[in-house]
């Protein structure tokens, strides 16, 4: 009885474990299945295209952290923060390894609808822009995507500055200097092409008093409500001296928004430009949040 039941004891444990070994298989067979059905770059579709990014960004270079250093991303970003915010050009670069991308000019074209670039109306609407910088074994290919809004930026320009950054690579395999190289002549391109778009302000208009003896009434009454406020603040703080009557007493408040001892704060600790999609971090010294303002519409790629 004891040998059987050992037997017994042995077939199920071996059932068991077979049934669990089993189990694993499928769910790894099935992660597989779900990692090599994922679309590549340009393979996806509406509306994500298989993108998962946030809309908003710390940088406008995506993807960079295995390829190049943060010190020439933050350089980039500099370039491309003013061409923000003159309304020139809402520009992102995308980086992928080549085996993340399928067909290689709709990657870039999905990218940058997908992350929204572009003014959605005024002037400079449809001004996105995307590069895409598909990194190979021994050198990079790098691909485009125009805004509808950007006409001026021909086709020979932008390969030209495609084929400058590919050269900066190969004879340096530096991705830092191929985006110093991009970003550079993209700056000079298209600011030769568009101007910085700079909406007028109004200007408070001086209300100048009637000259003769008008005018001078009206200055001579001005003057004297002037010495009858001095006076009357000044009566306040003898009062506030002497210790009679009930005085004002500025508060030793340190609330948001309140008058204490180091003046007046408002407690509101970012702030927003309006001006494209650029804002910056909350008051905790946050990064800025770089992204499209909504319009996502393109035209040529290549």
């Amino acid at each position: 009885m004891d040998r059987r039941h050992s037997s017994r004891q042995a077939y199920r444990l071996i059932a068991l474990l077979a049934l669990a070994f089993g189990l694993l298989a499928d769910s790894t067979a099935a992660r597989a299945n779900a990692i090599s059905t994922a679309p590549l770059c340009g393979d996806g579709a509406a509306p994500d295209y298989g993108f998962t990014y946030d809309l908003l960004q710390p940088h406008w270079t995506v993807g960079w952290e295995p390829y190049a250093s943060e010190q020439t991303v933050s350089e980039v970003d500099t370039v491309l923060d003013r061409l923000n915010e003159d309304l020139i050009a809402q520009t992102m670069i995308l980086i992928k390894s080549q085996d993340e991308v399928g067909i290689r000019t709709n990657c870039a074209v999905h990218f940058l609808r997908y992350m929204q670039l572009g003014l959605p109306s005024g002037q400079r609407k449809d001004n996105g822009f995307v590069f895409l910088i598909v990194v190979e074994p021994d050198s990079i290919d790098v691909h485009y995507a125009v805004g509808l809004g950007l006409p001026a930026l021909t086709a020979r320009e932008l390969t030209n500055l495609n084929r400058d950054a590919e050269a900066a690579y190969q004879s340096s395999h530096s991705m830092d200097q191929a985006l110093l190289t991009l970003v550079r002549e993209f700056d000079v391109v298209t600011r030769t092409n568009y101007a910085p778009l700079i909406y007028p302000t109004s200007t408070a208009q001086a209300t100048d008093l009637p000259a003769g003896p008008v005018g001078t009434l009206a200055i001579c009454g001005q003057l004297c409500l002037g010495i009858i406020l001095l006076l009357f603040l000044f009566w306040i703080f003898s009062q506030m001296g002497s210790g009679g009557g009930t005085g004002f007493y500025p508060t030793d408040s340190t609330d948001s928004g309140s008058w204490g001892r180091g003046g007046f704060s408002s407690g509101r600790g970012g702030f927003s430009s309006g001006r494209g999609g650029f804002s910056s971090g909350g008051g905790g010294g946050g990064s800025p949040s770089r992204g499209g303002s909504g319009s996502g519409r393109s035209g040529r790629t290549n």
